[in-house]
């Protein structure tokens, strides 16, 4: 292959791998759809391509759909004992972020929710919502009709938004504020305290320590902030299981507030929080290794200031 269909692959790489990021929900999985689409570009007779961004956005899709559709992804996923792989944010996986849906299509909420869909459905959600191609773009991409790319938009959209509930969105700052306050109850033993800091409706999704089989789902505030006091208790056990004492971090990890712990300067587990009007609506605890691997890749490159919990 020459220098100049490398080139061209390699600028449009990144895109490729936001994208594929986002229909799959594992960073490790995009780099492998992203290196197989590669590879079809390599065998390619690049002379007949006439758009290649367009075949290569087409070839990358349809590679996704294909490992979506696999039965081992259908039963690891139906099982209930799978997450989407959190990013620290600044990862270029989780690009474009330049308008809301953008945003908020690469959310730990969101990408949850987009398991329920079909993977023709959480395509043209995808297709649509983060990357602002046209129903005549999607159909192309996925050979369906304009028709059917719209009624799978309409069944996703339905679908996301039964399960989101939008308040006043928290800027950064105010979301910080609010973990802050939330972890300070939870290792405090505040209970009252942090009964409060959850939504009416708050949901907690747990993979149980990186232990669980299946994952461990919590809902209404009283049951959430007891998984929650007993998930920040410091204990021994805990501390063995762990690797030593831990240092928690704040951070944001896929565009929200989160807590990062860490022993001997590597990621251990992370919780992402989803605030809104001034609360926790739901938040996500991921800790199983296979998960947070280039989380803790992008941890290690950044000086990670002073945690907010040290010797836990």
């Amino acid at each position: 292959m020459d220098s100049a269909a490398v080139d061209q692959f390699e600028a449009g790489r990144g895109r490729l791998a936001s994208l594929a990021y986002r229909l799959l929900g594992s960073a490790a999985d995009a780099e492998d759809a992203v290196q197989d689409t590669f590879l079809r570009w390599q065998a390619a007779d690049r002379e007949r391509i006439e758009v290649p961004e367009a075949w290569l956005t087409k070839v990358a899709t349809n590679l996704c759909l294909d490992r979506l559709r696999s039965a081992q992804a259908r039963h690891e996923r139906t099982a209930g004992a799978w997450l989407p792989e959190p990013l620290l944010d600044g990862d270029p996986m989780l690009g474009p972020a330049d308008t809301f849906e953008q945003r908020e299509s690469v959310t730990l909420a969101v990408l949850t929710l987009l398991e329920r869909l079909s993977p023709a459905e959480r395509a043209v959600y995808v297709l649509r919502e983060a990357f602002s191609y046209s129903h005549a773009e999607i159909a192309a991409i996925l050979d369906i009709t304009e028709s059917a790319s719209q009624q799978h938009a309409h069944r996703a959209r339905t679908r996301v938004a039964a399960e989101r509930r939008r308040g006043g969105a928290a800027d950064p700052a105010s979301a910080r504020r609010v973990v802050e306050e939330f972890l300070a109850a939870a290792t405090s033993g505040r209970t009252d305290r942090l009964v409060a800091l959850l939504t009416d409706d708050v949901t907690a999704v747990s993979d149980g320590a990186g232990l669980a089989r299946r994952l461990l789902r919590h809902r209404s505030r009283e049951r959430v902030a007891s998984f929650v006091r007993a998930g920040f208790t410091s204990t021994p056990a805990k501390r063995r299981l762990a690797g030593g004492s831990l240092a928690m971090h704040l951070a944001r990890v896929n565009g929200t507030p989160a807590v990062v712990a860490v022993v001997g300067g590597r990621v251990v587990g992370a919780v992402a929080f989803e605030v809104r009007d001034g609360k926790v609506a739901s938040l996500y605890g991921i800790a199983a290794t296979g998960r947070l691997a280039r989380l803790d890749e992008a941890w290690q490159r950044r000086d990670p200031g002073v945690p907010v919990i040290d010797g836990w």
